[in-house]
């Protein structure tokens, strides 16, 4: 039973190379940002459970005893298991939702439903806590995105950076913590249809698209040797590296398809600058990353913003290699953070 304010967090994160080629059995590097969520758990006494996410603009409650009194036993007890079609038509009845509902903001109801129903909390984050709530994390994303990778949730667990292939991750020992400008260009877009285009393409033009994923994962490769080096002894050198891979990779990935026109403005703007950029996630749109080399003057970036910001662009200044799910008190919250819990 929770009997005072539990604060918790978890960073966000990008993809830095291997985006589609992953998809094809090629390494990914993902790694934790220090832009975090956070989720404030607190007790009421008036018989319910809410749930406010005001980002995404839900505000529901639910009577903790009616809850108690569902047949739940649609529910895997015990071992996380893979959630079925059957399942989240069960939880879509308990928060009477349409069938036909599939949209993010139903999904992450349905989600948070069957996480409720589901768990025991515990404020104890020991290895094997954290094994649990990756485990259960994911079980959320299958949820939403129905069938993830499993990288998101692994890096929002344990922080760091992770090195993803095949179904396999591992963790990169001392990630450097990178200043990068997280940008979002408000281009909605579909990473379903997206990795389907590659495919196609792949099978259209195998000889032309099989060496360019060869290539992502040598990108990949030699982005994972360098971060290596720079976690012992960082030098100008590694960072021009770094910007090399960075146009390589965004100009493969165009070639399988996945730009768009507002990431090419996106990189036109940074290179202006004398700033590298590329996509990371799915492409087609979403967010690009720039890396910040630590020569930078803080007019520099500042101009560099102001300029994203005039396309119709979001941006956000952050380094990576975040620490993974915290516990927090409410004296360690920077203020920003503290008065956005407080207006909840």
């Amino acid at each position: 039973m929770l009997s005072e304010v539990l604060l918790v967090s978890a960073p966000g994160k990008v993809i830095l190379h291997g985006e589609h080629a992953v998809v094809h059995g090629k390494i990914a590097l993902s790694v934790a940002l220090n832009l975090r969520t956070f989720l404030r758990l607190q007790p009421h006494s008036n018989g319910k459970v809410g749930l406010n996410l005001p980002n995404i603009g839900i505000r529901r409650a639910w009577d903790v005893a009616k809850l108690q009194m569902l047949d739940t036993s649609f529910l895997k007890q015990g071992d996380v298991t893979a959630l079925t079609p059957e399942q989240v038509e069960k939880l879509k009845e308990v928060a009477g939702f349409p069938e036909d509902c599939a949209d993010h903001e139903h999904l992450a109801v349905l989600s948070f439903l069957y996480l409720y129903l589901s768990i025991c909390q515990s404020q104890r984050w020991t290895e094997e806590s954290l094994e649990l709530i990756n485990k259960w994390a994911f079980q959320g994303e299958r949820v939403i995105h129905g069938n993830p990778s499993g990288v998101d949730n692994a890096v929002s667990t344990w922080g760091g950076a992770l090195r993803y292939q095949q179904g396999k991750i591992s963790s990169l020992k001392r990630p450097p913590a990178l200043k990068i400008l997280l940008t979002n260009t408000k281009v909605p877009r579909s990473t379903k249809a997206l990795v389907a285009g590659v495919r196609s393409r792949l099978l259209k033009f195998p000889e032309i698209v099989a060496p360019l994923l060869t290539s992502i994962d040598a990108i990949s490769l030699e982005c994972e040797r360098v971060l290596g080096e720079m976690a012992a002894a960082p030098a100008p050198e590694h960072y021009l590296v770094l910007e090399e891979l960075i146009d390589m990779n965004q100009h493969h990935l165009n070639a399988l398809g996945v730009g768009h026109a507002s990431l090419d403005r996106l990189c036109q703007v940074t290179m202006a600058h004398g700033l590298h950029s590329k996509l990371t996630g799915a492409g087609g749109g979403g967010c690009g990353i720039t890396l910040l080399r630590p020569d930078l003057e803080r007019p520099e970036v500042e101009a560099m913003k102001q300029a994203l910001t005039s396309c119709g662009f979001d941006c956000w200044e952050t380094s990576i290699g975040a620490p993974g799910v915290s516990v927090h008190t409410a004296a360690s919250l920077d203020a920003p953070v503290q008065q956005a819990l407080d207006g909840l």
